[in-house]
């Protein structure tokens, strides 16, 4: 054993600390990593002991990292990233008969999932299996042969087989903004809360860049309640706590059954917002291309 790998901190360390680091959140961590908040909190507190230095500035039930708290998970990410990437190519080498498709979380169970019938009824034969996952693509875990994310965020070498568009536009419960008051005018909009996902890097758009592509613009200081995942922030919207922003593909379901509605008549066109990739393994599944088409008719409705 190298001498130097002896004055490691324990990996059950370094993960937390890692994944708290990437989201700048504690209980974003604990959910990627199936641990309970006050896990994830002790052993970032344990490293920090071991350590003698503070990785975390904790201030109103919300942390930020310090400067060596964001130089120490450059180096942490950057060192786990490359062991996934080698396992995910070895995991690739010994495949199953799955077909994996790698999607962005709220894809997955906003859009994908009330589809997948469609899928099984077309193919059968395929056995397909989904994996979901907050972390762009260079973080995946494991191979896939097929991958859906927002364009923009990280994608290494996965390669893009096609994009699809989508429209962004604020989402609320119906109760939020009286029948009568409808269609609210983007400047007022401002007189409610606004539902914000906050995530580092900021891979998705946000109030400001919206107003700003209608034309609007946002007082200096708004009333923003701020969420660390596009899931929480919309059933905050469902639950009456303010407007969210809303990608169609993901809220149309909602707001078919009710459950949402658009305050407004504006809207912003992506049109490519979504990304779709062939993954990186050398034995490429036979069913990839199967898989492809699917998605790519589903993605042109």
């Amino acid at each position: 054993m190298n001498r130097s790998s002896r004055h490691l901190p324990p990996l059950s360390r370094l993960k937390p600390f890692e994944a708290a680091a990437r989201h700048e959140s504690f209980s974003l961590a604990a959910v990627e990593l199936g641990m309970t908040q006050t896990a994830v909190s002790k052993q970032i507190g344990l490293l920090e002991q071991e350590l003698e230095t503070a990785l975390f500035e904790r201030r109103n039930r919300a942390v930020f990292l310090t400067d060596a708290g964001r130089r120490l998970g450059r180096v942490v990410g950057a060192a786990l990233s490359d062991v996934a990437a080698e396992i995910a190519i070895l995991k690739g080498c010994r495949r199953s008969g799955e077909l994996v498709l790698h999607c962005q979380l709220c894809e997955a169970f906003y859009w994908l999932m009330p589809r997948l019938a469609r899928f099984h009824e077309r193919h059968p034969g395929i056995e397909l299996r989904v994996v979901s996952a907050l972390n762009p693509l260079t973080e995946a875990s494991e191979a896939f042969d097929v991958a859906i994310q927002t364009s923009g965020r990280a994608s290494g070498s996965a390669r893009l087989a096609f994009t699809a568009a989508d429209d962004v536009f604020p989402v609320c419960a119906p109760s939020l903004v009286a029948r009568g008051s409808r269609p609210v005018r983007p400047g007022d909009l401002v007189s409610y809360p606004l539902l914000s996902h906050s995530v580092v890097p900021q891979d998705w758009m946000e109030w400001q860049d919206w107003f700003e592509s209608v034309g609007a613009s946002l007082p200096k200081r708004p009333r923003i309640i701020t969420f660390d995942s596009y899931p929480l922030a919309l059933q905050a919207a469902v639950s009456g706590q303010g407007i969210a922003l809303g990608w169609r593909r993901t809220t149309e379901g909602m707001i078919g059954e009710g459950k949402l509605i658009r305050p407004c008549d504006e809207f912003v066109a992506r049109p490519t917002e979504i990304s779709v990739f062939r993954g990186t393994a050398r034995d490429q599944h036979p069913n990839t291309d199967q898989l492809l088409s699917w998605l790519s008719d589903e993605l042109s409705q």
